[in-house]
């Protein structure tokens, strides 16, 4: 499938491993609706290729991950335009990266603002490069985040340090990120396709049907109505029935590396 706004690339990566860019550098890679839909259609039919088992996200260029949402797009919309438009998107694409049973590592480099930062988030986790720089500013824009990050920040940094960033639409650097937990590693720009694919490929060696169920047993105790112990139990013991189990336990007491099917 080809895209206008996005790149997806499996070549010079190790196998099992995708990289999507998003490709809009002269517009710092903001998201539009069109690149919104591109990337659902990404992430869809890279979770429905067995033979991938992790994927990068990434912005083209130097300068930006996501600068944030392409403001041109919805500056007059009404009170009704305005849900509509954080429904969907919340829909098809942020919560449904969320959600996947493919991991899904955030490659930030440069800015990530606004929707970028709530793209950045909805991943699973993120790397950063040392000169990423963090923030919600909608606040000065008159509207909050639409997005899930009034939702998802305060769950990775804390109510107390998200709430200051909401309010001041202030920026923070790679390292403070990584300092509050909104970053797992910061490296240097150049490093930063290789480093996190470097943290791909150390999944790689596990059970994706795993992966997929514990992604799906994390989540669940950050939504609400749902029980994450009990969800956790129910994965627990659906693992049981599975070929990943039976390779796994069955590698380990013959003392040789597992082979993995995901079934």
């Amino acid at each position: 499938m080809s895209y206008e706004n996005i790149l997806v690339t499996t070549e010079n990566l190790p196998e099992g491993i995708a990289l999507i860019t998003i490709n809009r550098p002269d517009k710092l890679n903001a998201l539009n609706k069109q690149t919104i839909q591109e990337l659902h259609d990404a992430f869809r039919n890279a979770e429905q290729n067995p033979s991938l088992k992790a994927i990068l996200l990434t912005g083209s260029g130097e300068k930006a991950f996501v600068a944030g949402a392409d403001i041109s797009e919805f500056a007059s919309f009404s009170i009704e335009e305005g849900a509509q438009l954080a429904a969907h998107g919340q829909e098809i694409l942020f919560d449904f990266v969320e959600n996947l049973r493919t991991p899904v590592i955030a490659a930030v480099n440069g800015f990530a603002l606004g929707g970028g930062l709530e793209l950045a988030m909805a991943c699973h986790f993120r790397i950063a490069s040392d000169n990423a720089k963090m923030g919600l500013p909608e606040v000065s824009l008159g509207v909050i985040p639409g997005y899930g990050g009034t939702q998802r920040l305060p769950q990775l940094i804390g109510k107390g340090k998200a709430m200051e960033m909401i309010m001041t639409a202030g920026m923070i650097n790679a390292d403070e990120a990584k300092s509050c937990g909104l970053v797992n590693y910061v490296v240097p720009q150049a490093e930063l396709i290789s480093f996190t694919t470097g943290i791909a490929q150390k999944i790689l060696r596990n059970s994706p049907m795993a992966i997929g169920q514990a992604i799906k047993a994390v989540n669940a105790s950050y939504k609400e109505g749902m029980d994450g112990f009990k969800t956790e139990i129910k994965a627990f013991g659906k693992c049981f029935g599975t070929e990943d189990f039976k390779e796994g336990t069955t590698a380990f007491l013959e003392k040789r590396k597992a082979d993995f099917t995901g079934k």
